[in-house]
């Protein structure tokens, strides 16, 4: 079944994480995701390992992020290679990519240019810790950003900084850097143009601070990490039972109500009354709910903390999850063909379309596995631009418009407005209305003076 991104062109030159788990939850949508990998090596991912599987050692790591995706193999430094990619660029709805900053301008396609070959191209630049600023320039992995970013500092047991067990925040950008795009591509549909669309590994990870942001900008408090506890409800965390441990999360005075009686307290006894109360006897309430919960087994509490509508869990090991019930009937793991290993099972995407079948999803693909068939595509684009004559009026057209704009810029605010607004239908009639509205309102303003 097609993706609701059905059509779109995406040309992805990112590399490692961010940009390749976006450029997938894009695919996973219906766009058609071209891979642009260096020849010979390609994404560094490929080499990232152990595990990895079959003869040929896939990369597991790789195997991750890039289903549903086509890959093309150029060199970029080479005429050819920019040659080629001027053309993927032309036919493109979306560039992806995360560079260094300056690499791209380098290269000979700043955004500038990128424009000139297709005014209507989106383009999507991921950085570590931003495109511009002091430190814009500096490479990021997430284990760095995770440090610099403050995660580490609120994670793990108490004055032991810690690392999540996820590359959380290459997932936030990729996930930021989706909702970007996905936005941009909207906004073109009123707009008729491109638009760069920016996000970083600092953005998404800063973004997503919440009330431990918060709690310092407003309260003037320095976050500090508290192992699995929540650092302001109680109880909220990890807690032992007869054979092992369990998670349970008391988040407000209702739940509290239906959970004290379970563990033998008093819901009104003032050590614990309300959230703060508890927050601050956290310690002394542990104890107290731990001391009845050793009296059973995990199974059995759960079973009693899910009938009185507690939320509680299992701390389920990876292998356990993808072989729970509840994780494969959501599609969480789907089956592909990959070229070398046969029939194997990926994570699946978070999104599901009501009333839409399931998808068929491709493997990620062996480096350089689609060059020939994105050629050949691209030797039909251009031939059916050569025969058509209001397709190479269109393309005239975006480039000289993308050039008035260019020279726009460059002018005073006031008449950037001016030609931003007779170049696009839809700013013009908002401009009128606002013109009507203005009438409207002189008019009766006179009638009051009068």
């Amino acid at each position: 079944m097609p993706g609701p991104l059905e059509g779109v062109v995406i040309v992805d030159l990112s590399r490692v994480v961010a940009g390749p788990q976006a450029t997938m939850a894009l695919a996973d949508l219906g766009a058609r995701v071209i891979k642009v990998e260096q020849p010979g090596t390609g994404d560094e991912t490929r080499g990232w390992g152990p595990p990895f599987a079959g003869a040929d050692q896939v990369s597991t790591y790789y195997l991750s992020i890039n289903r549903n995706k086509e890959s093309i193999t150029l060199d970029l430094k080479s005429d050819e290679g920019k040659d080629t990619l001027a053309r993927l660029v032309r036919h493109a709805d979306v560039l992806v990519e995360n560079f260094r900053t300056g690499v791209l301008d380098r290269l000979g396609f700043p955004v500038g240019r990128l424009h000139e070959l297709n005014p209507r191209l989106i383009v999507l630049s991921i950085t570590g810790f931003g495109h511009d600023g002091p430190e814009g320039g500096r490479p990021g992995y997430d284990a760095i950003m995770q440090g610099e970013a403050g995660i580490m500092s609120v994670t793990g047991p108490p004055g032991t900084p810690s690392k999540v067990g996820l590359s959380i925040a290459d997932i936030l950008a990729a996930g930021n850097a989706t909702s970007g795009v996905l936005a941009a591509l909207y906004e073109r549909t009123r707009t008729g143009r491109g638009s760069v669309v920016r996000t970083s590994l600092l953005a998404s990870v800063v973004g997503a601070h919440m009330y431990q942001g918060t709690r310092w900008t407003v309260a003037g408090e320095v976050p500090e990490s508290v192992g699995n506890d929540h650092p302001t409800i109680a109880p909220y965390g990890t807690f032992r039972c007869k054979d092992g441990q369990i998670q349970i999360g008391v988040a407000n005075q209702n739940l509290w109500r239906r959970f004290a009686p379970l563990v033998e307290l008093d819901a009104d006894d003032p050590r614990y009354a309300t959230i703060p109360d508890r927050s601050a006897n956290r310690a002394e309430l542990t104890a107290d709910i731990e001391r009845v919960l050793a009296g059973d087994t995990r199974e059995a509490w759960l079973e009693r903390l899910n009938g009185a509508g507690v939320p509680a869990g299992s701390i389920r090991s990876i292998d356990e999850v993808y072989t729970w019930e509840q994780t494969r009937s959501q599609g969480l793991v789907i089956e592909v063909e990959h070229p070398t290993l046969g029939r194997i099972e990926l994570p699946g995407p978070p999104l599901r379309f009501d009333g839409a079948e399931p998808r068929v999803h491709t493997a990620p693909p062996l480096l350089g596995e689609h060059t020939d068939a994105v050629l050949a595509w691209l030797d039909e684009q251009d031939a059916a631009e050569r025969r058509d004559p209001t397709k190479q009026q269109d393309v005239a057209e975006q480039q000289d418009l993308a050039g008035q704009r260019d020279v726009a810029e460059r002018r005073d605010p006031a008449e950037q407005q001016d030609v931003a607004e007779q170049q696009d239908p839809a700013r013009q009639q908002d401009v009128a209305v606002r013109l009507d509205a203005a009438g409207e309102r002189d008019g009766e303003e006179q009638g009051r003076g009068q």
